[in-house]
């Protein structure tokens, strides 16, 4: 049996090679020398060949998921996700002789061994914008760090790099921590970035346990949310140098956002004594967001100075309030990966800064567990946030495999909301119905949001309306 440690004679495959955090994790593996091969169970479908045919072009073997591969590549290591199920056909090919290890565990022994300073970003909401953003801007500033991001940044995005992984040569390592799953407990970073603290997978209680404990296991520095020192307290903090941003705009920092403005389809904020920052993106959200990197900037003793420039010229992650076009009424077209409360409501408020019209947010609930656990505060949110021509649909919720009880269904949860709903709800049991209703019921003033996780091929479906 293999020794439990990656090293560049490794043989690692992954099962479910196709997610966002695998296939990153597969590109730096490759990256350390690794003979590197994958599984997916849907390696045949369109919409995932942006990422496919970019593994193959770095010389990343792919194979179906019925233990074909694992029997021709005779792996060391088995490297899976949360979602992989027990008897999933290529750990019954590999047997009791070949490791498997968990992926928070694999990029743990990954990260060990590539020797940069880890930074790092967790939070409910914008992980994935920030350590983007992040790993972009310090890329920018010179920098040079390895990054390992939950999206395609669009500026890493090659004919042989997929955008979710990039080696750099210099002190830093950018990576997004998943508290989903908790397995933000695997990692011991040198530093930690923490958003926010949301309903998306736990009660907000169990999370702020589990980021104490994260906490408790950075090493040198962390920034955090204002409104979040006293819910975490001082305890799990207090060997860490502490850079603190402020959400809501109302700190004097110099990394902290003000007056956030949204005018003729341009984005600004000030940041200390630097007035008009133009951002990349429309929302208060993304002013925030600038701020977390900009304090991590602070952190990392990076002149301010140094760092605006590059945050304005974030070019953004793939499904992250990405224009798709406008229908053949003329209602635009937005496609975004917004999967829990928080999201969906940044998601409706950057869509009101483009146009004051009527909101129609199409969501594909991405599993039935996630569904579940957000229903009573999705619609509480909701009857507050919904303008009263806006309309909230919901698609089938999206299956992708793993233990699930298959309840309840999207048509369920709106049944139950249209009970004592104020504003509009409604179900659509196929995209081809959903379609049917824009195409019936939308104008020129109204803009579509495509919301959902995990399926990929909701972006390709959100071209393909507009093009209707």
């Amino acid at each position: 049996m293999a020794e439990k440690v990656f090293s560049p004679e490794s043989a690692i495959h992954f099962v479910g090679i196709g997610g966002i955090g695998m296939s990153g994790l597969a590109q730096m593996c490759k990256a350390m020398g690794a003979t590197v091969s994958g599984s997916d169970r849907a390696i045949d479908n369109p919409e995932n060949r942006r990422i496919f045919d970019r593994l193959k072009a770095q010389g990343i073997s792919l194979y179906r998921q019925d233990g074909s591969g694992v029997v021709e590549t005779r792996p060391d290591f088995l490297v899976y996700s949360t979602a992989i199920e027990d008897d999933n056909p290529d750990f019954v090919a590999a047997g009791e002789e070949v490791i498997r290890l968990h992926r928070s565990e694999a990029l743990s022994m990954a990260m060990a061994a590539n020797k940069q300073q880890m930074i790092a970003v967790t939070g409910s909401c914008g992980k994935t914008t920030v350590s983007s953003w992040l790993a972009e801007s310090l890329h920018r500033a010179g920098l040079a760090p390895s990054f390992l991001a939950g999206g395609l940044v669009n500026s890493f995005i090659g004919p042989a790099r997929t955008g979710n992984y990039g080696k750099g040569e210099g002190d830093y390592f950018v990576f997004e921590a998943d508290e989903s799953d908790k397995s933000l407990l695997a990692y011991h970073p040198d530093y930690s970035l923490i958003l926010n603290i949301g309903t998306d997978h736990y009660s907000k209680d169990e999370l702020i346990d589990v980021f104490q404990q994260f906490l408790r296991q950075t090493k040198k520095g962390a920034v955090i949310e204002k409104s979040l020192l006293s819910v975490l307290g001082d305890d799990c903090m207090k060997h860490l140098n502490i850079t603190v941003f402020d959400a809501d705009g109302n700190s004097d920092n110099s990394w902290d956002y003000s007056n956030y403005c949204s005018a003729n389809g341009e984005f600004k904020a000030d940041f200390g004594s630097i007035k008009d920052v133009s951002l990349p993106m429309p929302g208060r959200h993304n002013a925030s967001n600038a701020s977390a990197v900009l304090a991590s900037f602070a952190m990392l003793g990076v002149p301010i100075k140094r760092g605006i420039p590059a945050v304005s010229e974030f070019q953004g992650v793939w499904r992250r309030f990405d224009y798709a076009g406008k229908l053949s009424t003329g209602a635009r077209v937005y496609d975004d990966y917004a999967h829990n409360v928080e999201k969906l409501v940044s998601c409706i408020h950057g869509a009101r800064q483009i146009l004051n019209g009527r909101i129609i947010a199409i969501f594909q609930p991405h599993g039935f567990g996630p569904l579940k656990f957000m229903r009573d505060e999705l619609f509480r949110v909701m009857e507050e946030e919904l303008g009263d021509e806006d309309v909230l649909a919901l698609l089938p919720v999206y299956y992708a495999g793993g233990t699930a009880a298959f309840t309840p269904t999207s048509n369920e949860v709106i049944e139950s909301y249209q009970k004592t709903a104020k504003k509009t709800y409604k179900y659509f049991d196929s995209r081809a119905d959903a379609v049917d209703f824009l195409e019936k019921q939308s104008n020129s003033n109204d803009i579509v949001l495509i919301m959902g996780a995990r399926d990929n091929s909701l972006s390709d479906w959100a071209a393909e309306i507009a093009r209707l």
